[in-house]
C-alpha cells in the first residue's frame, strides 16, 4: 500500500516542485497554442500517462505531435507521426531557461512553428522563462513519488467519473495551479461573473461541482484533495463528510471540502476512503445546490 500511497512531504521536495510546475506551464502552453479551443479550457490540460504526464496528441499542419514527460527515464520526450522523435535529460541543474530553449529548439528542428507568451501564468514566479535560471532543481525520487501519486489517484478519479451520467470532464492537470482535477456539470448555466476575468468566466460559465489533489503550495503545505461547488449554495458546510478526518474549510469565501493525502495514507483502504470523499462531496453540493441527483447517477 505504501509504494501506491509515498509519502511527500513539501518541505523536502518544493524546489523540485516549483521548477516542475514552470516545466509544466512550458509544454502546456504549447499546447494550447496548437490545440483546437474547448470548453472550459479543456484544450490546455496534461494528462497521467504510462510514463509520467502527456500532452497527449496535437495536430499541426496534417501531422500529430506530442511532448511527454517520462518520470521513469526521466526524460522529456517529443514525437511526430512522421518517426521523428527527440529528447533531453530530466535531471538536477536543469533550469526552467534551459528546459525551455532544449524544447523550442527541438520544436524549431521539427519545422514546427509555435509562440507563445513566454512567462509563468498565475504563479509566484514571473521571470520569463528563458531567463528563469533560478529554478534549477531536480529530486527524481520526489518526482518518482508524485507521479505514482498521480497514477493511483487518476485511477481513482477515472472510477468515480465513471459514475456520473452527465457532463463530466477529462481527468486531466491543469498547469497553472498544479492539480489534477475531474468536474461534474449540471447542466445549468453558472451566474454572471461580471468582474471576472475570460479564464475564469470561461471555467465556472455552468454549474460545477469540482474534485482535486494537489502537492500542496504557500497557503496549504500538504497534499491535500480537495472539492468545491460552483455557486456555494447555503448549507453545504453542514453536510458530513466521508472519512472522518475530511473537514470543510472556508476557501476564497466559500465552503471547500478538504482531506489531506496524509489522512488518507492511514486508512485500511485508501481507494474506497477517496471514493467515500470523493461521493460525500458531491452529494454534499449536489443536495443544497438542488442537483437531479438520482437522475445524474450512472447506476
Amino acid at each position: 500500500m505504501n509504494e501506491l500511497y509515498p509519502l511527500l512531504p513539501l518541505d523536502d521536495w518544493e524546489p523540485t516542485k516549483k521548477t516542475l510546475h514552470l516545466y509544466f506551464q512550458i509544454a502546456g502552453k504549447i499546447r494550447m497554442k496548437l490545440m483546437p479551443k474547448k470548453n472550459h479550457w479543456w484544450h490546455v490540460t496534461l494528462f497521467v500517462s504510462a510514463k509520467g504526464l502527456t500532452t497527449r496528441p496535437i495536430p499541426y499542419r496534417g501531422k500529430v505531435l506530442e511532448i511527454e514527460f517520462n518520470f521513469i527515464d526521466h526524460l522529456l520526450e517529443v514525437r511526430i507521426c512522421d518517426g521523428r522523435q527527440s529528447s533531453f535529460k530530466l535531471e538536477n541543474g536543469l533550469s526552467v531557461a534551459g528546459f525551455y530553449k532544449k524544447l523550442m529548439k527541438i520544436l524549431n528542428d521539427f519545422r514546427i512553428e509555435v509562440k507563445i507568451l513566454a512567462k509563468p501564468y498565475d504563479n509566484l514566479s514571473t521571470e520569463p522563462f528563458e531567463n528563469n535560471n533560478s529554478y534549477n532543481h531536480y529530486d527524481s525520487k520526489y518526482v518518482e513519488a508524485y507521479w505514482q501519486i498521480l497514477k493511483t489517484v487518476n485511477t481513482v478519479f477515472e472510477d468515480f467519473s465513471g459514475r456520473f451520467l452527465g457532463k463530466c470532464c477529462p481527468v486531466h492537470l491543469y498547469w497553472h495551479h498544479m492539480d489534477l482535477t475531474v468536474t461534474r456539470f449540471s447542466g445549468k448555466r453558472g451566474p454572471d461573473m461580471e468582474q471576472a476575468d475570460r479564464v475564469e468566466k470561461e471555467a465556472y460559465s455552468h454549474e460545477v461541482i469540482s474534485f482535486g489533489f494537489w502537492a500542496g503550495d504557500e497557503n496549504v503545505r500538504y497534499p491535500a484533495f480537495y472539492s468545491y461547488t460552483y455557486p456555494s449554495p447555503e448549507g453545504i458546510d453542514k453536510e458530513k463528510l466521508q472519512p472522518e478526518s475530511a473537514q470543510w474549510i472556508l476557501s476564497n469565501n466559500s465552503p471547500m471540502a478538504l482531506l489531506p493525502y496524509d489522512d488518507l495514507r492511514k486508512e485500511d483502504d485508501p481507494y474506497n476512503a477517496l471514493l467515500d470523499f470523493l461521493e460525500s462531496s458531491y452529494r454534499a453540493g449536489a443536495k443544497n445546490a438542488h442537483w437531479d441527483i438520482e437522475d445524474l447517477a450512472n447506476k
